[in-house]
């Protein structure tokens, strides 16, 4: 106890961390305001409607889309599509700088060329963000043949066509205003701010959840099991910490250079590659394309198979969602992380592998390695995503297991070590302890790559 308060007067004496902590706090208070203002037209009293289709428990990438807006698309606020477009639109453009040659061109100018991609970044989730209001719009019709979800005539409704108008450019100045937020959080806060944010929505579900668990094993006279419930999610927490700091350590040696009148290099250092390089985008992709069986249901009504694969909690559905993250954590670690590139920074430097020649063969090197730490990364990832189906099989909550593994767990982690990270190295800067007795924090630069922008 005595380290906590030396460790926290030590963080609020330096100024500048003082100050970017306080600008996180308040900007974090702005974001979550929002996610409370209701789109101008909707009446709130139709959202507490239990029937209501917002109301009814998204899954898949509705799902995920409301757990990253901290509850803002069941509530139909302003905020309603969070950071998501921007997220779509950061993970297109970094397919599009491994596809397309200008958009590789950019990406080696420097600043100046990531410049030119952020802003390109931001026209494009504009347009997205304009596809996906609507489209959200649109569906707040009621599934049932209720009224649609705005304020009746008496109460001087807009519009249906202006409503859809009005609504969608809400939307749109909602997203723009989060990815400001995010941000300003980024250059005068502490950690990135859109993963923040993020990380943000996931953790205010939780307390509500974990008090819905715990009065249920009350009311069940169940407090053992609650304590093994417990203990067993910290033991998940745990491996997940593993799995997001778990690297694999090349060693690089430098040749000497003399640069003036001082000599350069001559020093073994260590190129770290990721276990998890793909962070959480294999899940989101599973996420998004497990909705197909779901589509093809809707013709197909009679097909068993179809249907085995749109039930959730189902064997069918779960194999297909552990195969699909597998696979794409291969597809995804492939187009992030370049061995050819690696390697040519590598020679460029004056670096090299022990026992292995410059150039192509440490390319070789470097792929071989990565095929062989991604594959019990992948596995574990996949693991990770569909333990929380584990958990409710053996009575957890549906809410409370969300946070048993799946994105919600990656993210909450990756965010937490990273903004630990910075803390840390703001500490050690001035002279003071770090966070931890031995060893240092090992943060993520970002939350799944595409998600930082």
């Amino acid at each position: 106890m005595n380290k906590l308060i030396s460790t926290l007067k030590n963080i609020f004496s330096i100024e500048d961390l003082r100050t970017r902590i306080i600008n996180l706090v308040l900007l974090l208070v702005v974001y979550r305001i929002g996610t409370f203002i209701v789109i101008p037209g909707v009446d709130p009293l139709i959202l507490a409607d239990p029937d209501f289709y917002g109301n009814k428990g998204s899954e898949g990438l509705l799902g995920l889309i409301n757990t990253f807006s901290g509850g803002a698309f069941d509530r139909v606020s302003i905020f309603a599509l969070g950071i998501m477009p921007y997220i779509s639109a950061s993970i297109v453009i970094q397919l599009l700088t491994v596809a397309v040659p200008s958009f590789q061109k950019m990406q080696k100018e420097g600043e100046d060329g990531r410049r030119k991609i952020n802003s390109i970044t931001r026209y494009l989730t504009i347009a997205i963000t304009l596809v996906q209001g609507l489209a959200y719009l649109i569906n707040l019709k009621s599934a049932n043949g209720k009224p649609l979800a705005l304020m009746s005539e008496t109460s001087g409704a807009l519009g249906w066509t202006t409503f859809l108008v009005i609504g969608t450019l809400v939307l749109v100045a909602g997203t723009m205003f989060t990815m400001w937020i995010g941000e300003r959080i980024t250059d005068r806060g502490v950690g990135n701010g859109i993963s923040i944010i993020i990380m943000v929505g996931i953790i205010a579900r939780l307390p509500a959840s974990l008090f819905a668990e715990i009065v249920d094993r009350f009311n069940g006279s169940q407090v053992m099991l609650l304590i093994v419930e417990i203990v067993l999610w910290l033991i998940v927490i745990l491996a997940v910490i593993a799995l997001v700091q778990a690297t694999r350590r090349i060693p690089v040696q430098y040749a000497k250079r003399i640069v003036g009148n001082r000599q350069m290099g001559g020093v073994r250092q260590y190129l770290p590659l990721k276990v998890n390089a793909a962070g959480v985008m294999p899940i989101i992709f599973a996420q998004a394309l497990m909705f197909l069986p779901a589509t093809a249901t809707q013709v197909f009504q009679d097909s068993a198979f179809l249907n085995a694969l749109t039930n959730p909690y189902g064997w069918g559905y779960n194999l297909l969602f552990f195969v699909m993250i597998v696979l794409f954590t291969y597809f995804y670690t492939a187009i992030t992380i370049n061995p050819n590139q690696i390697a040519d920074d590598l020679k460029r430097n004056g670096g090299f592998i022990p026992g292995v020649k410059p150039g192509r063969k440490t390319a070789n090197f470097i792929g071989a390695v990565m095929s062989r730490i991604t594959l019990p990364g992948s596995v574990f990832l996949g693991f990770v995503a569909i333990f929380p189906v584990f958990a409710m099989m053996f009575g957890v909550n549906d809410q409370f297991a969300q946070f048993y593994g799946g994105t919600s767990l990656l993210i909450m982690v990756g965010v937490v070590l990273d903004t630990l990270q910075q803390v840390e190295q703001y500490l050690i800067m001035r002279h003071y302890d770090g966070l931890m007795k031995t060893g240092r924090i090992k943060g993520r630069a970002s939350v799944g790559g595409a998600m930082t922008g």
